[in-house]
């Protein structure tokens, strides 16, 4: 008998026909001699309109009570699961993330967690109750309610998993798998059996909305081994586990696009120690992640800085930098919001060469131009313009044979 966490995302359970389809699948996991523990999100574009409802009575809402607001979702989600299984006969219980215990620090709508209770769920567990427990959310040490950010509940999954020890953390999505590629741009595009905890990290910080980054991140931590299926088709879906040898035959892995970029330019910078510290410091103690770094040749004593943030991001980050820039005396600050990233991904490239040579060239025979570069062992990602994204992850899926690296 296994001890298996699974999540079902927000499509999932995204009415009530689709609640009742998840319940048949915990009890059919269930006749089949394992222990299950269920993590919910709210139901598919529910926290968009929380989030809009917020805006709408202020540009500017207050973190603790945005939190508030954006953790009702999965309350809902869990209490209508709770009352299907009970309703097959099967005994549950649906848990908030204060109930089970996940202890966060207080950075209000970015929260990392700090430590998970498990007594409430062990307990559940030995007396034959399923727990259903809402994902996204957590507690800080003040007993104010936190959330864990964009795609949290993939975090809350696989916290639990690694707390609770399970033999594996399966997330129910409304795709089988990861795919080399987005199946909606590229129709060839192929489902990976098997990534390694790096190559799904790259892919989920770079743009691939399968799995939250920071999820990926704690599985590796811990060691948890993660399944990625579909909950409306049969199928084994994708794993991601730790990288053995057959993961490096593969030059490349994947291609994915970000579309949620912003370029920030700082023209005119006194080139001088404790510049940058100071720029960057600002934007890092507001929880706002810095990407790409580009830093200009100093002329005559000085330089220009540029680089990405997430777009939403954007206006946060522009009150900050705008501030500073003040202070150091720059020229002027520069924004350009229609930029797009594309990423190769593989740990292949660790012992494969050319990879950029062929992405570049690749770019260039479309026409495409490069404004930004970043690399790492198993990843090369280029900033371009937004309206070139689709074509860029075409033709380079193309370019790279990725149709035929990886298993269907």
């Amino acid at each position: 008998m296994a001890l298996l966490v699974q999540k079902y995302g927000g499509t999932s359970v995204g009415n009530l026909e689709r609640i009742q389809r998840v319940a048949d699948l915990i009890v059919e996991t269930r006749r089949a001699g394992h222990q299950v523990v269920v993590v919910l999100s709210a139901m598919s574009g529910e926290t968009d309109r929380l989030w809009q409802l917020a805006h709408e009575i202020t540009p500017y809402p207050d973190p603790r009570e945005l939190d508030v607001l954006l953790s009702s979702g999965e309350r809902v989600t869990i209490a209508l699961l709770a009352m299907a299984l009970r309703g097959r006969g099967v005994a549950a219980r649906s848990f908030t993330g204060r109930q089970v215990g996940i202890v966060t620090d207080s950075t209000h709508t970015k929260a990392r967690i700090a430590k998970v209770m498990t007594g409430p769920l062990q307990e559940a567990l030995r007396k034959g109750v399923i727990p259903v427990v809402a994902g996204f959310q957590g507690i800080n040490e003040q007993a104010d309610v936190t959330t864990l950010g964009r795609g949290g509940s993939d975090l809350t999954a696989v916290a639990l998993a690694a707390a609770l020890k399970a033999d594996r953390c399966v997330i129910f999505t409304d795709v089988d798998g990861v795919y080399t590629a987005d199946p909606h741009i590229v129709p060839a595009a192929r489902r990976i059996a098997k990534l390694s905890y790096e190559e799904m990290l790259e892919l989920a910080s770079l743009g691939a909305k399968v799995l939250q980054a920071r999820s990926v991140e704690f599985a590796a931590k811990y060691g948890v081994p993660v399944q990625v299926r579909s909950s409306f088709c049969e199928g084994e879906g994708t794993l991601v586990t730790h990288e053995d040898a057959e993961m490096e035959r593969a030059l490349v892995s994947g291609v994915t696009g970000d579309r949620n970029q912003a370029k920030i330019t700082v023209v005119g910078v006194p080139d001088r120690p404790g510049i940058a510290a100071k720029l960057f410091g600002a934007v890092a103690d507001a929880a706002i992640l810095v990407d790409m770094i580009i830093q200009n040749v100093s002329q005559e004593a000085l330089t220009d800085i540029s680089f990405t943030v997430p777009r939403n991001d954007l206006p946060r980050a522009m009150e900050l930098v705008q501030q500073v820039a003040r202070e150091i005396e720059a020229q002027a600050v520069e924004v350009k919001e229609d930029i797009a990233k594309v990423s190769l991904v593989g740990v292949g490239m660790r012992s494969h060469s050319g990879v950029a040579s062929r992405m570049f060239q690749t770019l260039y025979q479309e026409s495409i131009n490069i404004m930004m570069i970043s690399t790492s062992e198993i990843k090369i990602s280029c900033v371009l313009e937004e309206k070139d994204l689709d074509q860029a992850i075409r033709a380079l899926h193309k370019a790279f044979h990725l149709e035929e690296n990886t298993s269907s």
